[in-house]
């Protein structure tokens, strides 16, 4: 049957409130309404299926609001690498503000009334005497007229340092000798003058000292090449930076054979530390787009090395290490999936990672979740905690003995550390197999962004665990790091490099000015003794390079040998004390 309504004279269907004022019937909550089965299968099929749309669109939303979650995260993120602060220091989260520690007063730097460490000995820097007398009027008694008399042991002496630098012209002029009548030898010229003064480039008028502060300028103080030349023109020399450029490509064979020998030198070493960084060259090559190459750099004991390539491949590092000479190397660096591929395809290398870019990848997930921050800097002391203990470890560490041979304080600080260690991955683990172990309060992209970070904890942790039983590998990898300041300034400033040529240039130079300052040698002088004796060989490299390489010759370093590769650790909060038995995780 068909569903019974009651209409007016009007068609309109009546309220039950107006079926009940009129006694016309039951309301509506009490009325039977019979309808066919098709029309009650047909009902039923319409609520099910905006049911499931509901469903549909509430899971929609849902998913909307984390993915906004995820979005404000990484705008945060970005906020922070664009416009924030360059230091992973961070204000003290809520929970660890009790108002017990008043705000320190203290100013920075050295503070009135402390110790001073006096006046910096410069017994090498050469000195220009300089006597000063009484004008001749003031050399006797202005009334009497009598000569004072002169008392040498009372003289004062001041002193004032000066920098004077001078742009000038070197004037040669050769003596000539003319053949003796009686002479008639035929070997013997009609006229004999000296030699020319040895030149780096054949007709440049520019000198040694020229292209040596040339090369310093912009390759060890990351000057551009137009400021060099503007300080040059103040000085009353002008000079074109095309001039400059063009000498400089003309100079780059002489660096090539060093080059070479830093690399050989390298290749029989054991610890390397690894980075990368972009660099712009702006020459067109047959199957690139754009100008981005990559400056590559590995760093040794005794050599800091530079590679430029226009590819950010494994090939690159592969092709570097190809020359090892030894059975077993260890490669500190970042998590990149080159280095990983370097791995597989050369067993004979061990990769080390990074514990600073852990630390930093638990410091910006709680810049980017307010709900991760408390968790994210539990997490980061205990990181401080292990740099702590394997600081203390070291103190006590005999190279030439094996981990089991160790005395009682080592063992114990090695104990402790691995204690800290095993804390954590246990932590990481319950956080990403068992939900149960998450904070309820958090959200689904927070929680997803902890797992996701628990679970690289995880895949990298044996490259993590490689210091702990190699003492002589560093925690992270700040050394290679460090390296990179000065291209990374000097790309700033110049934007990198003009062509191939120029960029070769730079890798070589940097290659040699930083292994220079590695060994504690002054690269001016270097560079003006290795230019002069290149001048000297008719701006040719010298056949012997023995004496410019500071593994071949002592007598250029200034008091020590090359310096050693050590672990460092951020020292402790001031005031605050270290938990050398690892933190709680929460």
């Amino acid at each position: 049957m068909n569903n019974t309504a009651i209409f007016d004279s009007s068609d309109e269907p009546l309220s039950s409130s107006v079926c009940l004022e009129e006694g016309r019937g039951s309301p509506f909550s009490l009325e039977t309404i019979t309808i066919t089965k098709a029309e009650h299968i047909e009902l039923k099929a319409q609520a099910g299926y905006w049911k499931a749309q509901a469903g549909l669109y509430k899971a929609k939303f849902e998913k909307a609001a984390q993915d906004i979650l995820v979005l404000e995260a990484k705008v945060k993120d970005l906020q922070q690498r664009l416009f924030g602060k360059k230091t992973e220091k961070q204000s003290t989260p809520a929970s660890e503000k009790d108002g017990t520690e008043a705000p320190s007063t203290r100013k920075r730097g050295q503070q009135p009334g402390s110790q001073g460490h006096g006046r910096t000995p410069r017994p090498n820097l050469p000195v220009l005497a300089i006597t000063q007398d009484l004008p001749e009027s003031a050399k006797c008694c202005q009334r009497c007229g009598l000569p004072h008399q002169a008392k040498p042991a009372l003289d004062e002496t001041s002193e004032v340092i000066e920098v004077e630098v001078s742009a000038h012209v070197r004037r040669y002029k050769r003596t000539a000798y003319v053949r003796n009548a009686a002479c008639h030898c035929p070997d013997t010229p009609m006229i004999i003058t000296p030699p020319p003064p040895p030149r780096l480039l054949p007709k440049s008028p520019y000198g040694v000292s020229f292209w040596s502060e040339a090369m310093l300028a912009k390759f060890h103080y990351g000057q551009p090449i137009h400021r060099y030349c503007q300080d040059l023109h103040d000085r009353g020399l002008p000079v074109s930076p095309g001039t400059v450029a063009s000498g400089l490509q003309s100079l780059l064979p002489l660096f090539t054979p060093v080059y070479e020998a830093l690399y050989q030198k390298q290749m029989t070493e054991r610890l390397f530390f690894n980075d990368e960084t972009r660099w712009e060259v702006f020459e067109a090559i047959e199957g690139k787009v754009g100008w981005r190459w990559y400056l590559w750099l590995t760093r040794s004991a005794s050599v800091i090395y530079y590679v430029i390539d226009p590819s950010r491949s494994a090939a690159v590092p592969g092709a570097h290490f190809k020359g090892l000479s030894q059975d077993r190397v260890i490669i500190v660096c970042d998590r990149y999936s080159a280095y990983k591929k370097l791995a597989r395809l050369l067993p004979i290398i061990l990769l080390a990672f990074c514990w600073a870019h852990v630390r930093r990848d638990f410091l910006n997930a709680g810049k980017a979740f307010a709900e991760l921050a408390d968790w994210a800097v539990t997490i980061k002391k205990h990181i401080g905690t292990l740099y702590h203990l394997n600081k203390q470890r070291l103190l006590h560490w005999n190279p030439e003995r094996p981990l089991t041979e160790q005395n009682a304080e080592f063992s114990q600080h090695h104990q402790s550390l691995q204690q800290a260690l095993n804390k954590l991955h246990q932590h990481a683990t319950d956080l990403v197999a068992d939900s149960d172990k998450a904070d309820a309060a958090l959200s689904k992209a927070a929680r997803n962004q902890q797992r996701k970070i628990c679970q690289s904890l995880l895949t990298h942790w044996p490259g993590l665990m490689v210091f702990v039983l190699h003492p002589e590998v560093p925690m992270d990898n700040n050394l290679g790091e460090n390296s990179l300041r000065g291209p990374v300034t000097g790309r700033k400033n110049y934007y990198g490099s003009g062509s191939i040529l120029s960029a070769q240039l730079a890798a070589m130079l940097f290659s040699i000015l930083q292994t220079l300052g590695l060994w504690g040698i002054n690269p001016r002088q270097w560079l003006t003794d290795y230019l002069t004796a290149c001048a000297e060989n008719g701006g040719r490299a010298p056949e012997d390079l023995a004496p410019y390489l500071p593994w071949f010759n002592p007598r250029l370093l200034p008091t020590k040998a090359s310096q050693s590769i050590h672990s460092r650790a951020p020292p402790p909060p001031s005031g605050a004390e270290v938990d050398t038995t690892g933190l709680t995780l929460h």
